[in-house]
């Protein structure tokens, strides 16, 4: 393997800390290529048996332009999106095999130009047929659901219904609804939770389960031959389902809550076809106050998820049935709540998943998540596992509205007046991770696996005026953040047919930090990129010892890092210096030791002495640095991010 691991750190084959950065490639890879499988084309859906993913994330002949683009940008580590409908559309075992001899080539020129990858086993919401992607179709088929039925029964909500006005992050809200959650509480707890639920002699949670590690496995045995494959994640953002739902009958278990959110009981009457009066909580902060909350009705009229000879599978297992009014009821509303995902179905996943990879792989890493900003399961001995969670500033995300002097935390909905609190707020979200990995995993590596920030920012004005300023403000208050930490993460995302009109073409996102509508000179690499005054960021890329900290002030134009040299390490510190923040060029102070500049390769190597002591290296910029507000300007600042919030209040108010 090119990178090894002990304890937190990642290592070359020289010893050297590595840092990792890079990018998910790409977001549309969630969605077949052909027939075009974007998620605002209504019949997107249609024939789910026969499509391809070839050419996701770009045709082979344009591998070299977008590698190099990256690595030029020093984003040369991969989480590389491979769905499993991707692998097996065209039913169970069935692999395509021609997708598979494109990810090889594909993965060969990534090795050609230095890039490291990982596999991501993308989902969201289990699958594009009830709003994300990750399953394919055959997998309802296997429990008697009819796709045509999941949108007039509300047991997901589609894009494709409402390709025009659908909003952001109402994707997400899947979670809540019947065809997520049944598929999710299947596939980790069928044995202990539908024990009776058998397809092709298996329990339905064995029959899943199988069919994915298998599909991965020969993914693995198809590309172990290549030297820059680090290894495969085990699942994107796993579900518990119903696993652990205190009580059915609310919605208060719910992560996000947009829109209508139906509890489980309503979810499951619903998808039997029978109408509920649910809670409509809006889009928090854009159209009313967070906890606002109106009635919304919702009436299948009848219609059912199920084809002709199924029937419900929690009414088979006795949580629910009709009364003699016609009624539905819950007769077991804590039927789930003793169960502890974590430990008990997510864990045993994880190390199945583990075993299959492993056979054809033996070194690849396993890099595991859990729930969005939650923990890990615990494991006694780590080996080869890298703990990769996922973070965004929710609220950003959500509105797509920044303003550098005013957030929120995106829970509690605490104000952040201030870009000190604001900052404080992000590293202390993201030092959790640290924590987590800790109690959890020991001192496992820790890779954040998706970061990022919708570059269609207040109403998308960036596409017009050109000036992406605002969104590289965004995105580097969470790369500060996460230079605290001295995390390794992957960006989410790097899109290579996004455009202004449909973004990454999966339910209205659009976090790709390239974009052909941005690209005015193709002759030029940085053309086409976003916010890149924030991505193109000096930071230790191998470092001869163990790293101590690292900040960069893009404003000032003034990197700095420390650390304490490992004495059994020959090799320099290398630090990667891109020439786009640098203009005027740069001069370079150390602590002690020797450094050589090399301007071409966009890095420093710095070879430090024997002493006992921090060694430490600072990057200037040979550019005037931007001056500093007088007090009277500051309390300007305040006072505008006051008038801001008074007008969001009132604004909200009228609404």
């Amino acid at each position: 393997m090119p990178i090894t691991a002990t304890g937190r750190y990642f290592r070359d084959e020289t010893g050297r800390r590595r840092i990792l950065r890079g990018v998910n490639l790409s977001g549309a890879s969630k969605v077949p290529a052909q027939p075009p499988g974007a998620t605002h084309l209504p019949d997107s859906l249609n024939d789910p048996r026969h499509v391809s993913f070839i050419g996701r994330p770009f045709p082979l002949e344009e591998a070299d332009e977008h590698f190099t683009r990256l690595k030029h940008w020093g984003l040369d580590c991969l989480r590389f999106i491979v769905t499993w409908e991707a692998l097996a559309h065209a039913g169970p075992g069935c692999i395509d095999e021609a997708y598979l001899d494109y990810l090889h080539a594909v993965l060969e020129k990534a090795h050609a130009h230095g890039l490291l990858v990982f596999i991501d086993p993308h989902q969201d919401v289990w699958s594009r047929f009830c709003g994300g992607d990750g399953a394919p179709a055959w997998t309802f088929e296997a429990l008697g659901m009819e796709i045509e039925r999941f949108s007039e029964t509300g047991a997901a909500l589609l894009h494709q219904e409402q390709p025009d006005t659908f909003p952001q992050l109402m994707w997400a809200t899947n979670y809540a609804r019947y065809v997520c959650f049944t598929m999710f509480t299947l596939f980790f707890g069928g044995r202990d939770f539908a024990p009776q639920l058998q397809v092709d002699g298996q329990n339905i949670q064995d029959y899943l389960q199988g069919h994915y590690c298998a599909a991965y496995a020969e993914l693995a045995r198809r590309l172990r031959d290549l030297p820059n494959l680090l290894g495969f994640g085990s699942m994107n953002e796993p579900s518990p389902g119903l696993l652990g739902v205190p009580d059915l009958r609310s919605n208060d278990h719910a992560l996000i809550k947009l829109g209508i959110v139906p509890s489980p009981a309503q979810a499951i009457f619903l998808a039997n076809g029978f109408a509920q009066d649910c809670q409509d909580y809006g889009i928090p902060l854009v159209d009313r106050l967070p906890g606002q909350v109106k009635p919304a009705r919702i009436d299948p009229q009848g219609a059912t998820v199920w084809r002709d000879g199924f029937d419900d599978v929690w009414r088979a297992q006795g949580i629910w049935d009709v009364d003699s009014a016609g009624n539905p009821r819950m007769l077991r509303p804590g039927h789930f709540a003793r169960a502890d995902f974590l430990q008990d179905h997510l864990k045993p996943f994880t190390d199945r998943f583990a075993s299959a990879i492993h056979a054809e792989m033996p070194a690849a890493f396993i890099f595991i998540e859990a729930e969005p900003m939650g923990p890990p399961p615990n494991y006694e001995d780590a080996d080869r596992l890298v703990y990769a969670p996922h973070f965004y500033d929710g609220v950003t995300l959500l509105t797509r509205r920044f303003h550098p002097q005013l957030n929120f935390d995106f829970f509690s909905m605490r104000p952040l007046p201030g870009e000190a609190q604001i900052r404080r707020h992000l590293s202390q979200a993201l030092g959790k991770f640290r924590h987590y990995a800790d109690e959890a995993l020991g001192e496992a590596p820790i890779l954040i696996g998706e970061i990022g920030i919708p570059f269609d920012l207040n109403g998308g004005g960036a596409f017009r005026s050109g000036d992406f300023s605002r969104q590289a403000q965004a995105l580097d208050y969470s790369l500060r953040a996460l230079d605290d930490h001295l995390y390794s993460y992957t960006l989410w995302n790097y899109t290579p047919d996004n455009t202004n009109e449909r973004g990454d073409q999966w339910n209205s996102e659009d976090l790709s930090i390239f974009s052909r509508d941005q690209q005015s000179d193709p002759a030029d690499i940085n053309s086409g990129g976003r916010a890149l005054a924030a991505i193109a960021r000096p930071y230790a890329r191998k470092v001869a010892g163990d790293p101590l900290t690292m900040r960069y002030d893009r404003e000032r134009g003034i990197f700095t890092f420390t650390f304490k040299h490992d004495s059994a390490i020959s090799e320099p510190t290398e630090i990667f210096v891109p020439n786009l923040p640098f203009p005027d060029g740069y001069r370079v102070e150390v602590s002690d030791g020797e450094y050589e500049v090399d301007s071409e390769a966009q890095r420093v190597l710095y070879r430090h002495s024997d002493k006992d002591m921090p060694h430490m290296i600072r990057i200037v910029s040979n550019s005037p640095a931007p001056e500093e507000l007088s007090p009277w300007g500051k309390l300007a600042m305040a006072a505008a991010v006051a008038l801001v919030a008074l007008a969001l209040l009132r604004r909200l108010l009228r609404r």
